[in-house]
Parts: C-alpha cells; sequence; structure tokens
C-alpha cells in the first residue's frame, strides 16, 4: 500500500493513473497534479467512472520548486512520478531532494532553449539522492525504458554480450488527421528535427536528420519506412552495455507527417528561438504546438498498432556461437482507447511508468541514488508487462539484421 503523486496530466499521465487505479493494492491513494487543473479532474472522473478508484487533483506549476515542495510535503507521497514536460525533470528532482521523496520520470532532460537531451545533467543528482537516501528511476516509459529492459533481459537470458543493437519504433496507428504528433507536439517536434546520431566503434556518430531510410515489414502493421535518428537510451545503454560495436534506434513515419514536417521546417515554424510578433516574443514551435490537434484528443479516432522492439546480435548464453534475437510488444489503439480512453502511444509509455513506480514502492528494485532503468533487474518488470497489458514475444532470427 503506497501514496502516488502523478505530475503531469496528459495522455501518458492519464493512462498511468488509470491503471494505477487498477492496481490499488499497490497504489492505495493517488494524486495528480498538472498546470491545468481541469486537464486532472477529467482523468479523475473517467478513473472514476472506470474504476471506482478516487484520485485527488492539484493545480500545480511544476517549476515553482516551492510550491511543488509544499504540494509533497502535504501528500507524503511514496514516490513522485514525472509525466510532465522533459524541462521539469530537474526542479521536479530539486523538489523530491528537498522533501525526501522518491522519484521516477519516463525522458530524460532537455534545456527549454536547445534540442539537446542528455543524461549527464540528472547523473550529476546521484551523490545528492543517494546522501538523502532516496532513489530517483529514469527513463521508465517505452522508448526509452521497455526497450531498455528488454535489451538487459536478452543479455541476462540469451545473450553473454551483444555486438549490435537495432531499437525499431513503428506506430501504424492512423488517426485520420492530415497532420498530427501522437505525443507533445512540441517534444516530438524537437526529437525528429535533431541530427541522428548513433552509437559505433566507442563513439556517436552525427548524421542529418531523417537522412538514413529503410524499409521494414512489422508484424501486425505491414511494411514501413523508417528513419533512423537519436534516442536517449543509447547513451544509457551505451554506458551499460559497454561491449556494443553499434547501436542504433529506428522510428516510423508516414509520407505525410514526412511532407508536412518539411514545409514546417523550410517556413521556420520548428524553430526553438524566440521572434517578434507584433511586439510579442513568440516561440514559433510552441505557436505549431497550440494550433495542431491536442495529442489525448487522438484516441477516439485511432485505428491500428504499434509494434516496439529489440533486435540483438551476440554471442550466445549457451555458447553455441553467434545468434540473434527479436524481442517485441505489439499494442492495439482501440483496445488502449476502449481501456482507458487513450491510444496505444500514451499507453505504452503510461504503463511502465506504472509498472516502474510498483517497482520502487514495493522495494522490488532499490537503492539510494540515480539510476537507469537497465542497472535493475529485468525480470520483474518483464513479468508485470504481460500481465498488465503489454505483452511481449521473443524469437530467434536467421542472421543479425541487414539494414
Amino acid at each position: 500500500m503506497s501514496t502516488v503523486l502523478v505530475i503531469g496530466a496528459g495522455g501518458v499521465g492519464s493512462v498511468a493513473v488509470h491503471k494505477m487505479a487498477m492496481n490499488s493494492q499497490i497504489f492505495s491513494s493517488i494524486h495528480l497534479a498538472s498546470r491545468t487543473q481541469a486537464k486532472c479532474d477529467a482523468i479523475a472522473e473517467s478513473v472514476k467512472q472506470r474504476t471506482g478508484v478516487e484520485v485527488a487533483t492539484y493545480a500545480l506549476d511544476a517549476e515553482d520548486v516551492p510550491a511543488t515542495i509544499a504540494l509533497i510535503e502535504r501528500i507524503r507521497p511514496t514516490i513522485v512520478v514525472n509525466l510532465a514536460l522533459p524541462y521539469q525533470d530537474l526542479v521536479i528532482m530539486d523538489a523530491c531532494l528537498a522533501a525526501g521523496v522518491d522519484y521516477l520520470d519516463t525522458a530524460n532532460y532537455e534545456p527549454k532553449d536547445e534540442a539537446k537531451f542528455e543524461y549527464k545533467w540528472q547523473w550529476a543528482y546521484h551523490d545528492r539522492f543517494r546522501e538523502a537516501g532516496i532513489m530517483a528511476l529514469l527513463g521508465s516509459g517505452f522508448d526509452p525504458g521497455v526497450t531498455s529492459v528488454f535489451t538487459m533481459w536478452l543479455k541476462k537470458h540469451r545473450l553473454k554480450t551483444i555486438r549490435t543493437l537495432d531499437i525499431l519504433d513503428c506506430n501504424g496507428g492512423d488517426h485520420g488527421q492530415a497532420f498530427a504528433t501522437n505525443f507533445n507536439p512540441e517534444i516530438n517536434i524537437r526529437e525528429v528535427t535533431a541530427p541522428a546520431r548513433h552509437w559505433e566503434g566507442g563513439r556517436f556518430v552525427e548524421t542529418p536528420a531523417m537522412a538514413k531510410k529503410v524499409e521494414f515489414d512489422f508484424e501486425g502493421v505491414g511494411p514501413k519506412n523508417m528513419y533512423m535518428m537519436y534516442h536517449e537510451e543509447l547513451e544509457s545503454l551505451a554506458k551499460f552495455v559497454p561491449e556494443m560495436e553499434r547501436a542504433r534506434f529506428w522510428m516510423t513515419f508516414g509520407d505525410e507527417y514526412i511532407k508536412h514536417l518539411t514545409v514546417l521546417q523550410n517556413v521556420g515554424m520548428t524553430r526553438i528561438d524566440p521572434v517578434l510578433y507584433n511586439g510579442v516574443e513568440i516561440v514559433p514551435l510552441q505557436f505549431l504546438k497550440a494550433v495542431l490537434p491536442e495529442p489525448a484528443s487522438l484516441g477516439a479516432t485511432t485505428r491500428g498498432k504499434t509494434n516496439i522492439g529489440c533486435i540483438a546480435t551476440g554471442e550466445a548464453l549457451d555458447g553455441s556461437g553467434e545468434k540473434t534475437f527479436y524481442i517485441k510488444n505489439i499494442c492495439d489503439h482501440e483496445a488502449c482507447y476502449a481501456e482507458t480512453g487513450n491510444q496505444a502511444v500514451s499507453y505504452t509509455t503510461g504503463v511502465p511508468a506504472m509498472i516502474g513506480a510498483a517497482m520502487v514502492v514495493q522495494r522490488i528494485w532499490e537503492g539510494d541514488g540515480v539510476f537507469n532503468i537497465e542497472q535493475m533487474d529485468p525480470d520483474p518488470f518483464m513479468e508485470m508487462l504481460n500481465q498488465h497489458g503489454l505483452p511481449w514475444t521473443v524469437e530467434e532470427l536467421d542472421g543479425p539484421v541487414e539494414f
């Protein structure tokens, strides 16, 4: 039995809170806060209708550290689950340190004024969290998160070493919109338009954004174009799987998405530096976010499936030579909406956030300091994935992937 404070009332926050309510034997008291309390109230009402569980709601500007500390001290949660924007990671960590409460997030810190996300800022908190006797668990979403756990499960149960790793993220869903993003538009577009980076030969190699495209036939979805890009789990996996010779991240995008994004880039709408308009400074990307469809609103119209997984090649654990394994989850948008009122992109992040929080509050995973999810035992997490809506499969491939 534990008390949890979730910060962030987007689609991921909605899924996490719904799933926590469905596991009231673990999360006995659920609290939800965001800048807009009406969003929290709408989620709480849905949770009450679907599960009968009451969720307490609050208006909170998470960048106001004293206000966040005061709310934490008022609620006294076992853990704070940060499902707000990556810009807010450090201030929420500061509040948890001050209040002496465990912390969890799904995405690493990114400065507002630079499209650059990396773990160094959060890893720098390790000694302070250790000295405070509390735990920070980083990256408990799907990617990062489940893909990292998939990798470590393969290393524990199938491969003695991992030579190459490819993470494949396919969203085969169709929401019927000409252009929309499946999670926060500002974060999504910053991520996609940043230069691609992959790990090779003991260093990161940078290439132009969206420059490398490969077609791949995804089970449950079909053939899709996927593009090599940078994602933060490459950084942590390169650290915790030091023998890797190469690690890459791939994400699928439809032709219409690429066409619209190219036009938006060409006319300056993806810029993150302020411009002066009618005497007022605005950030073009933030304005674009305001006019695009709210990702949480797409659930009712989205059809299709996601397919996210890892292909790893290395020395087999049983001594039988080099082998390649493909471990993945396939998730249905309509089934996710029926269960929680959210589409699969939110579901595949919100469920692992709930599971990671369950690992920490039950002391299945524990430690003082800042930890990435790769440092934890993958087995109990993998078991809960099967139990709570994200079942996974693993198969041996004939050999390494050729792309």
